[in-house]
């Protein structure tokens, strides 16, 4: 079946669906974008990803191009027709089409495009138990990365160094030499005494939805936590680190920079976040 995407009030063929190139995320990355978690063929923390999107909207003062309830209508219709059962629903709006000019343009109307696609949850289960190595880089991201912005190129590069040193994932690290978060996830760490530490929000990160339900599980567990920035050097002593991001849920790092975390194995904060994350996540 080929794969269907919704642009700008049509679904249509990947193959056929097309945007302008005037379209000002093309033109100046003037968009914005939100990943959402499909898990048996429901929407996973719906809710708090709409509430995010509306923020990153209006911090940009990008109009929205329909009402939240049509919004909703059209992310399962995208996940419907592409027979997604687990997976993600991608969505992006940018400012819409006018000629290239910086300022922002009257009378244009913002562009929608809709995609879904499934995950294969065998290879992240073998993932996770095995765990993944990270990279530390250093942190030249723009200074609001608290709105999901499409402008990630920083994050490509990132993500490309990590592949190129056999790494899954990069560690963005600040001028202080402490660890902001992921290239596409939120980093944290479990201390040697135990504490679950995970940088404060703020412009410098991204407020992930997933990270939002790990607190939830953290303290339902009773966990002891700290919110707040860590060093590098404390990531290469902790007993424990792990991502949390929408495609990847808790994802156990076992390495970085070719160092092992703790044992060397995923460790057994991480598995229990994993494992009871989706009884604090909500589902539509």
């Amino acid at each position: 079946m080929s794969r269907i995407a919704y642009v700008n009030g049509r679904y249509l063929p990947r193959s056929e669906a097309k945007v302008s190139i005037e379209d000002r995320g093309y033109q100046f990355a003037d968009g914005v974008y939100e990943v959402c978690e499909v898990r048996e063929g429901r929407l996973i923390d719906e809710r708090r990803h709409m509430a995010r999107l509306e923020r990153s909207l209006r911090e940009l003062r990008i109009e929205r191009p329909m009402s939240p309830a049509a919004l909703a209508i059209v992310l399962r219709e995208t996940v419907r027709r592409n027979r997604v059962r687990d997976g993600i629903v991608y969505v992006q709006i940018t400012r819409g089409v006018a000629r290239r000019d910086f300022p922002f343009p009257v009378g244009t109307k913002s562009s929608l495009v809709v995609t879904a696609r499934s995950n294969d949850l065998a290879r992240l289960e073998q993932m996770a138990a095995a765990g993944i190595g990270v990279v530390t880089v250093p942190d030249i991201r723009w200074r609001r990365v608290d709105i999901k912005s499409v402008a990630l190129l920083p994050n490509v590069l990132a993500k490309q160094s990590a592949r190129d040193q056999g790494a899954r994932e990069a560690w963005l690290v600040d001028a202080q030499g402490r660890v902001t978060e992921g290239a596409s996830s939120n980093a944290w760490i479990v201390s040697r005494d135990g504490k679950l530490i995970t940088r404060q929000l703020g412009h410098d990160i991204l407020p992930g939805i997933t990270r939002s339900v790990v607190l939830d599980v953290i303290r339902a567990q009773g966990l002891a936590f700290e919110e707040r920035a860590f060093t590098v050097d404390e990531a290469y002593a902790a007993r424990e680190a792990f991502v949390t991001s929408a495609s990847q849920i808790v994802m156990p790092v076992v390495r970085i920079d070719g160092r092992p975390v703790g044992n060397g194995a995923p460790g057994l904060i991480a598995a229990a976040l994993r494992r009871d994350y989706h009884g604090h996540a909500e589902s539509d």
